[in-house]
């Protein structure tokens, strides 16, 4: 099971525990992870400083770990045990319903162990608890059971929120809603519960921002893709039009298929007989680590047999090898050239959408398709059906024009690069943006930057900033946001 897929749908038998890389704090003893669970009891979490095996259980672990039990006792408590010593075991009726899915969220920060509902971390709290002997080297998840089977789904590894961190829900804005000539005023009234961030894979043959369609075999079935996408994974005949259009007449649909899902989810499957058409199209197309992996196959099939076999063996092709650092939560992964994607913000090459900020003209030529895989709000915005869906021009009224460039940046690289060593009024203007179009991870980035960056001289400047950015939020906030960033 590919990497996408396992972060999607995962199902774990009684008595046994997943584990990968992809469930791995970015920081020892910092993290938090949020999934959906389906099970009768029992949903169990370890966390502990290196990963298990897949039989691995707790109650045996002699090494230092956590373990969070969601529905214990038959779905009626809630326990943490810490080295196999219950620490926490709370009436919690009902957590577990084995018809439906569930969200949850655990966090870990510094030995603060905080359990919620829905999905997203520091809403809905269930039950905190501060561990007096932290163990600050815990980095890798366990998904576990008991004696029955509990399925996982929709697993994301983020950063954790420190203590008395900011409420997001509370923090309230005021978003002008006028409209421009020649386009739409952007105004998110999305609730926060509605907003969960979006991989590359949704997109896998969908018309949703497609602006290039493959015509393929004889049939000619169209296949429709993104540029933005083709263009960062290899060298594909794009237009600089709309409606790019790439023949493909002696080439049949599976594989076809077979490319596109590799690009855009990592991982394929395709009949052995198939598997040299496939390095054929990936060689006239140069997407070169899916080149490399399909002529690795090959040369491993040809010494096994002395010749290719013909049959209808279905073979999986996933990424392997050294390849450069990428958080978890960015949503473009290898083949897809991360250092492309940040180009076309720049370039403007293969925008579908013009962004217009505080009346300083178009600030940036950006993509629907990556606004909308970190943003729920503006992807519902994109397709609702409405004039927004349509529009080519979407101006943001109040907006300081500098925090919403970070925005862009943050989202076309996944990295927060802030060249000023003080509080700002552009952060707080960016941690207000990053909670009005639900991109958590950033809200924590924003967050960590203030903590780290507080001291008796900062608060001041903090408050400043607030007063002179901020009024028009109501003067009242700045008590509250003082309160959850520890100010005195």
């Amino acid at each position: 099971m590919g990497v996408e897929d396992r972060k999607r749908s995962l199902t774990v038998a009684p008595f046994e525990c997943a584990w990968g890389e992809e469930f791995r704090f970015s920081e020892a003893g910092r993290g938090c992870i949020a999934f959906e669970a389906s099970a009768q009891n029992d949903v169990t979490l370890v966390f502990r400083e290196q990963a298990g095996s897949q039989h691995y259980h707790y109650k045996m672990d002699s090494a230092r770990h956590y373990a969070v039990i969601l529905g214990s006792h038959r779905n009626k408590r809630l326990k943490i045990e810490v080295d196999g010593r219950t620490v926490v075991d709370e009436a919690g009726v009902g957590l577990c319903r084995s018809s439906s899915f569930q969200s949850y969220w655990i966090s870990i920060y510094d030995g603060l162990i905080s359990i919620g509902q829905g999905r997203h971390p520091n809403n809905n709290v269930l039950f905190q608890w501060l561990d007096p002997d932290p163990i600050r080297n815990v980095r890798y998840v366990g998904l576990s059971s008991w004696d029955k089977h509990v399925g996982y789904r929709n697993i994301s590894v983020l950063p954790s929120a420190p203590q008395n961190s900011i409420l997001w829900s509370q923090i309230e804005y005021a978003y002008a809603d006028r409209h421009g000539e020649g386009g739409c005023h952007a105004k998110s009234e999305e609730p926060k519960d509605s907003c969960e961030q979006r991989v590359i894979a949704d997109f896998l043959e969908s018309w949703d921002f497609s602006d290039a369609v493959f015509v393929v075999g004889t049939e000619r079935k169209l296949v429709p893709a993104h540029k933005i996408v083709l263009a960062a994974s290899g060298e594909f005949p794009l237009s600089s039009m709309n409606g790019t259009a790439i023949d493909l007449p002696s080439v049949s649909y599976p594989v076809l298929r077979s490319l596109l899902e590799y690009i855009y989810t990592g991982s394929t499957q395709i009949a052995e007989w198939q598997l040299d058409s496939l390095l054929e199209l990936s060689l006239h197309f140069k997407v070169e680590l899916l080149v490399k992996r399909c002529e690795e196959m090959l040369d491993s099939l040809t010494k096994m047999d002395n010749k290719l076999s013909v049959s209808n063996k279905n073979l999986q092709v996933s990424r392997s090898g050294c390849q450069a650092h990428q958080v978890d939560y960015f949503p473009f992964k290898a083949p897809v050239c991360v250092q492309k994607i940040k180009q076309f913000l720049a370039s403007g090459e293969h925008s579908d959408i013009n962004i217009s900020v505080g009346g300083q003209g178009i600030v940036a030529r950006a993509h629907k398709l990556v606004l909308s895989l970190w943003s729920m709000p503006f992807s519902k915005m994109f397709t609702n059906g409405m004039k927004e869906s349509k529009a080519t021009d979407v101006f943001f009224e109040d907006v300081s024009a500098q925090a919403f460039s970070l925005l862009l940046q943050f989202m076309y690289s996944g990295e927060l690069i802030v060249e000023d060593r003080y509080i700002t009024s552009v952060l707080l203007q960016l941690l207000l943006l990053s909670d009005q179009f639900g991109i958590t991870v950033l809200q924590f980035e924003c967050c960590k930057r203030i903590m780290e960056f507080l001291s008796e001289d900062s608060s001041v400047l903090l408050e400043e900033a607030y007063f002179s950015e901020f009024k028009g939020y109501g003067f009242c906030k700045f008590g509250e946001l003082a309160s959850w960033l520890s100010i005195d």
